[in-house]
């Protein structure tokens, strides 16, 4: 047994060359990785590279101030983050600030602005049947279109549309019409049929339709909200803002919204018949067939599905507006196409005045859902580059003096081993430079000023290895062996002694990484991923590489700038075996 435990040592130690390629092969390939992803340096916080902080305050709702609570609040926290991470922004930093403020931190980047305008939409989301509407300076104006289960749309400008609009224009009444595809007319189609248009495009000349047929409101309410739709003026913003203000989703309501030209209209909303958590997935997709350019397209959940179908099939049998129903964000209409059928397929398609960026936004906050509570902007702030990149470059400073004065001690107390740590920590630099650069793109790790930190102190650590396995070689010295089994012996004990204190370290920084929000877990994320390259660079390429020199005569002579001198060690005189005693000649007779 002990000569197989011997043979396979000896071949062990012998061709260290394989850590070696092993290490260097890693090496290139991940440089390679990084350049074939065109990320050669890695992703920088909003600290260093600028960005946007937003303060959001939570606003209560009329009765409702003990909704803002810890799970409400933590909630909106999380909302936001799937927000701005759907939106392809990373790094970005959501967390609480008291009872009431959300801290919203947005890097500098292509899509930081969409994350701004959206971060904190509350995106309350309702499918509401169309009571009435005109456009908010009177008359009729055409009407974004969607979709359903199948249905074809159409959202060009045909001849006959533009015909119906002309004739709406001159005075005269065109009757309503629809194509057998079900695609969406224009409001100057359906004019004679909206109670709420009179000629004169003012809604005191003729009664709006009464809610209560929706099941809405009736007596003094309805009399109200007709009251509160006479007097809505859209085209003003501040109006816009408080329109729908403290109504229930199972209240009558009046909207504003735009139409597929910019114009503003007004509208009474029956009861919401489809909530926005019953949408399951939402998506934005360019539509080339029919040409409507960029739609939203729905899946709802099976009890959503049941609903939608519920409501498109009591809609179809109505009369023009009333046909129509309106998709409401926020007490905002985005869409209020009509429906000739029953939309039984559990999905959707919202077409109307989208681009690439606002149906992305809009299927965004569809996806990750609404807010829980109502927040208003307290403070934007702008931070610029120029001051975190003072602080960065002070620290680099201060790292590099920290290893210059690493690197002094090396060659003064270690000599020719210094060698090896040297290049033991240019490894280590190398190994995490390039894996930070690819995690930018992988998960979205971003480089701040504790992340920084935590790097400069695992030079520290690294170091530490180093030193450790020296003087564990430098110990089977001083007990008289030679170099190349003081090397075999000495690295049992100082790898043992390097896991656990790597192992600590590693702990600590887990443990920080939880427990903490914000940049401090940069600093954790950086501390961690550089204890683990520690370990590696030991393993895989500070032993081998000792066991390489070891062989060379300048170590293994102990040359007094090798830094493995056995006198300079007071190294014992070299272990011999000692021969046993003869026996006694007497003993020999016997």
């Amino acid at each position: 047994m002990a000569a197989v435990k011997k043979g396979r040592n000896a071949s062990a130690t012998s061709k260290p060359w394989r850590s070696l390629a092993l290490i260097l092969i890693a090496i290139v390939a991940l440089t390679g990785g990084m350049f074939a992803s065109g990320h050669t340096t890695p992703r920088l916080g909003i600290d260093l590279a600028g960005g946007t902080s937003i303060t959001l305050a939570a606003v209560p709702e009329a009765g409702q101030e003990s909704a803002i609570n810890k799970t409400n609040m933590n909630t909106a926290v999380s909302i936001m983050e799937r927000r701005v991470n759907g939106l392809g922004v990373s790094e970005a930093e959501v967390q609480t600030q008291g009872d009431r403020n959300i801290i919203v931190n947005i890097p500098k980047g292509t899509n930081s602005k969409q994350a701004r305008d959206q971060v904190g939409t509350t995106a309350k989301l309702y499918f509401r049947p169309v009571v009435a509407t005109e456009l908010a300076g009177g008359g009729a104006a055409p009407t974004p279109s969607a979709t359903g289960d199948g249905s074809e749309q159409d959202s060009g400008k045909d001849e006959a549309t533009d015909k119906a609009t002309e004739k709406a224009t001159d005075g005269s009444s065109p009757s309503a019409s629809a194509t057998t595809q079900g695609r969406a007319v224009t409001d100057a189609l359906k004019a004679d049929e909206t109670p709420s248009a009179s000629p004169s495009g003012t809604a005191e000349d003729e009664a709006a339709p009464s809610p209560s047929a929706t099941g809405g409101t009736s007596g003094d309410a309805d009399s109200k909200l007709q009251a509160q739709y006479a007097a809505l003026d859209c085209t003003k913003e501040s109006v816009r803002a408080k329109a729908g203000d403290g109504s229930k989703a199972t209240d009558s309501t009046v909207a504003c919204g735009q139409n597929s030209q910019g114009q503003w209209q007004k509208y009474i909303l029956g009861p919401a018949a489809v909530d926005g958590t019953d949408v399951d997935e939402a998506s934005a997709v360019l539509n080339t067939q029919t040409g409507a350019g960029w739609v939203v397209t729905m899946d709802f959940t099976d009890k959503g599905a049941k609903k939608f179908a519920d409501i498109t099939g009591q809609l179809a049998k109505n009369q023009s507006p009333q046909n129509q129903f309106a998709i409401v964000l926020d007490n905002e209409v985005v869409s209020d196409p009509y429906v000739s059928q029953a939309l039984t397929g559990g999905n959707a398609e919202i077409s109307g005045n989208f681009n690439q960026q606002s149906a992305q936004e809009l299927a965004n906050m569809l996806s990750y859902g609404a807010l829980p509570l109502t927040f208003r902007e307290d403070s934007v702030t702008t931070v610029t580059a120029a001051l975190g990149g003072e602080q960065l470059k002070a620290g680099l400073i201060a790292g590099a003096i920290g290893l210059a004065l690493v690197v002094i001690y090396l060659l003064v107390y270690y000599r020719g081993l210094s060698f090896i740590a040297i290049l033991s920590l240019l490894v280590s630099a190398a190994l995490t430079y390039v894996i930070m650069s690819l995690l930018g793109p992988a998960i979205g790790f971003a480089l701040n000023l504790p992340a920084v930190c935590g790097a400069i102190v695992a030079i520290g650590i690294t170091a530490d290895s180093f030193i450790v396995f020296f003087e564990r070689v430098r110990d089977e010295l001083r007990e008289g062996r030679t170099l190349r089994p003081a090397v075999e012996r000495a690295w049992p004990r100082a790898r043992r002694t390097i896991l656990v204190s790597d192992f600590v370290s590693f702990l600590a920084a887990a443990v920080l990484f939880v427990v903490t929000v914000g940049k401090v877990q940069g600093f954790a994320f950086t501390l961690g991923l550089t204890t683990v390259l520690d370990v590696v660079v030991v393993f895989f390429f500070t032993k081998p590489l000792l066991t390489l020199m070891a062989r060379r005569n300048f170590f293994a002579s102990g040359h007094k700038w090798s830094g493995l001198d056995p006198k300079a060690l007071g190294a014992k005189p070299p272990l011999r075996r000692t021969r046993r005693p003869s026996a006694p000649a007497q003993t020999k007779e016997a």
